[in-house]
């Protein structure tokens, strides 16, 4: 996509989250824009980092005023480095801070990760996201999940080890229901999806290196569709 119709995009995108009230994205604003699209950042990838702004925004109380994409730039690039390293196209020395920055917390928030899943697999049933089909397993899920969070706190050594290699097992069982889900036609509209967010990495990569990529980014689509949480830890 030409950077004036990313612009653009983000302009619209921008005006649609301050209710109509036209921002522009011209001089600097212009130049931070542009920059996303320089580096690759996908259109979607950036207005869901739009989204974290003003959700942070909306919780400190009534707004007073539009939101002027610089603020949302910090939002952005976050997203950006989030989606990088899950499809492993981050820089070896970015991955390596965020891992530093991740550790520090990662016992703790077990818990907390645990009642996340719990949550959306309830929210996404209850917003009609997924049929039937997902029922057995979401249930299965659920109280497994409901088992290791009364216990979560107190594990520790191999048992945490043995818990972590459970989740994954679990996130992959509901990662095939939801594949299994998907016609042809929507299969296809996906991996284009996939192949448009990566369309300025495709020349920088080795072939099997994107082709990894996009079959994680079309499992990230599936998600989203689906509404469905990572439940690996």
């Amino acid at each position: 996509m030409p950077i004036v119709d990313y612009c653009r995009e983000i302009e619209d995108y921008l005006c649609r989250k301050n209710d109509g009230h036209l921002i522009r994205v011209v001089g600097p604003s212009f130049e931070i824009v542009s920059g996303w699209a320089a580096q690759g950042v996908p259109l979607k990838v950036a207005c869901s980092g739009i989204d974290r702004c003003f959700e942070r925004y909306y919780r400190k109380g009534p707004r007073r005023r539009p939101i002027k994409i610089d603020f949302c730039a910090a939002d952005v690039l976050d997203a950006f480095d989030e989606w990088r390293r899950a499809l492993g196209l981050v820089a070896a020395g970015t991955a390596a801070a965020t891992e530093e920055r991740s550790a520090a917390p990662a016992s703790s928030s077990l818990p907390a990760h645990l009642e996340r899943v719990i949550t959306r697999l309830t929210a996404a049933r209850a917003m009609g996201k997924i049929d039937a089909a997902f029922d057995a397993i979401i249930d299965r899920i659920s109280r497994e999940l409901d088992t290791a969070r009364a216990s979560a706190r107190g594990v520790r050594g191999e048992a945490r080890e043995a818990l972590l290699v459970r989740l994954k097992q679990l996130d992959d069982e509901l990662m095939q229901t939801a594949r299994a889900r998907l016609d042809d036609a929507r299969h296809t509209a996906l991996v284009g999806e996939a192949d448009a967010e990566l369309a300025a990495y495709r020349d920088r990569m080795a072939p099997e290196a994107f082709a990894r990529a996009r079959d994680t980014a079309v499992d990230r689509l599936v998600r989203e569709g689906f509404g469905l949480p990572i439940v690996t830890f």
